[in-house]
This record gives structure tokens, sequence and C-alpha cells, in this order.
């Protein structure tokens, strides 16, 4: 069957899918020519589907091979509008950009969408796989925790839905240290999941949690695994952009771009988007730097 989601325009496909590395992490699967997506999902009737996801004239297709019930459109429609932030209203942010010429080519090429998981808890334990490590490896972890753990596609039993939490719940941490690889990851990751699990935390609720930003940061760092660099990216994908992801590669292209070359920390990249205010996490990540 076939659902056709509306978007708020601007809207690409295209460039929502390669806002970031997301796409390559599994159980999502880019096509070819990086115009399509797919994403595997256990839904909430235990029923496991491939979704297909093009871009359609008002917004987007979404093809599940299955039949779904009333409630598991419903789910699906709801998992894949927030997923590519099918309804986010950046119009503040665009009129922003165009007083901006490093900026430019954000409305027109209608990027300030970034791509996200169907739940935060797959969002969070992803962003911990992403610490300390190479990007070839976070791909790695995550594929092994997906095919490891998760619920299997009928139609395509290598294929796999990223593990819910009570999956991950009823393992332990010497299996995800020798098995799943996650080296000083396997302990936060176990306890985050049976935390989810019992109902302890609840982070689904953070996506819609009216709450001043502050707090909504003092929440997810409090999650262990989850330092200052993890929650700026996971305020980002929650449509929160008070804080900015400072990294190496942050005080490279701040010091290219605003300080001649001379060395900065946390306090020269802040300030150099200070003048965006809620938009400066957004502003940094599309910022068209010189020297990229």
């Amino acid at each position: 069957m076939r659902l056709t989601l509306p978007a708020r325009p601007p809207f690409s496909l295209p460039i929502v899918i390669r806002s970031h590395g997301w796409f390559q992490l599994a159980p999502f699967l880019e096509d070819e020519r990086g115009s399509s997506l797919t994403y595997v999902d256990e839904l909430a009737s235990g029923k496991v589907v491939e979704l297909a996801i093009q871009e359609a004239p008002v917004g987007v297709s979404v093809t599940v091979e299955d039949e779904l019930n009333p409630a598991e459109q419903a789910e699906v429609t709801g998992k894949v509008s927030w997923m590519l932030g099918l309804d986010q209203d950046l119009s503040a942010f665009y009129d922003l950009a165009g007083q901006e010429p490093k900026l430019a080519h954000v409305p027109t090429g209608a990027r300030g969408r970034i791509l996200r998981s169907p739940t935060l808890f797959e969002d969070v334990l992803k962003t911990i796989l992403t610490t300390n490590t190479l990007w070839a490896a976070t791909i790695r972890m995550t594929q092994n925790l997906v095919s490891q753990f998760g619920a299997p596609l009928t139609a395509d039993p290598t294929r796999h839905a990223f593990p819910s939490p009570e999956r991950l719940a009823s393992t332990d941490e010497a299996t995800l240290r020798a098995e799943t690889r996650l080296g000083y990851r396997a302990p936060y990751v176990l306890a985050l999941a049976r935390q989810v699990a019992t109902g302890d935390v609840d982070l689904e609720a953070l996506k819609t949690a009216d709450i001043p930003t502050a707090e909504l940061r003092k929440r997810l760092l409090a999650i262990k695994g989850i330092g200052a660099y993890a929650t700026a990216n996971l305020l980002m994908l929650l449509g929160r952009y008070d804080f900015i992801p400072v990294d190496s590669w942050a005080f490279k292209m701040v010091s290219s771009e605003f300080h001649g070359g001379e060395p900065v920390g946390p306090a020269e990249v802040e300030a150099a988007f200070q003048r965006w205010g809620p938009w400066k996490g957004l502003v940094y990540w599309f910022w068209k730097w010189d020297h990229e």
C-alpha cells in the first residue's frame, strides 16, 4: 500500500537524507542516487515492515508491501513525519538565512531539516555509538546491534528493525561487549534500554515536552554516556538549536573562518554564532565554510 504525506514547503527529500550521516546507519538504506530511502521498522502490532520513502509532488510517498490497518497507517504516518520533519516550520530560519551570504544556499536548497530516527531511543543509542570512535566503527556497531537484536523483516530476513528497548534489556553487558563489540559503551546502552523498558525513563515524551531548552538539555545530560557534544547533537534532532555541537572539527573551521587560523576553544565557537540566538546551532550546521 502507498501513503502520501504532505510536507511544509520548501522541502527536498534528498537534502534531508544527506543532512548528516544517519542515512548510513542501519536500519536506514539509501538508494544509489541518494533520492530515496528505506527503513525497516517494527510496528507496535509486532509487524515488521520496510518503509520505502520517495519524494512526491506535495511531500513524500511511503510504500509498504504489507497491508496496514488504520492504526498501523497512523503509526507509519507519524513516524515518517517525525523522521523527515515534514511539518517543521523553518520560515523564521529562512528569513534570517536570507540576510547572510554564507546561508544563501539554505532557503534555495530547502535545507534546514535534519534526518531523525522514528524514536528518540534509537537516536540516543546511535549518538552514544558515535562517541570517541571513527565513523566506520559507528556504522559497524550500529549494524551489529540491529542484526543481532532487531526483529527480522519477513520478506528479507537479512534485514532487521532497530531493536526495541525490551529486546536489548534482555541481553547482558558481556554480550554487548564481546559479540556486538560496543566496548565501553555497552553498559550505557544496556542501562538505558532497561530504564526505557521498565518505564523509569520516558524518552519519547521529550520529543514534545513543553520545557525550556536548558531543562531539556539537563535531562539529556543525565543519561549515562551522553556528554555535552552528544547532548547538543540530540537537541538539534529535537528541533532545539540553542547549542552548538562543539568538537575538533568545529575548532578547525571556526579557527580558519573567524580567527585567521589561530587556535580556538569552545568559547570562540559559541561566540562566532551567538548573534543567531535560538537558531545558532542550525546556522552552524549549514554554514558555508570557506575552507571546508
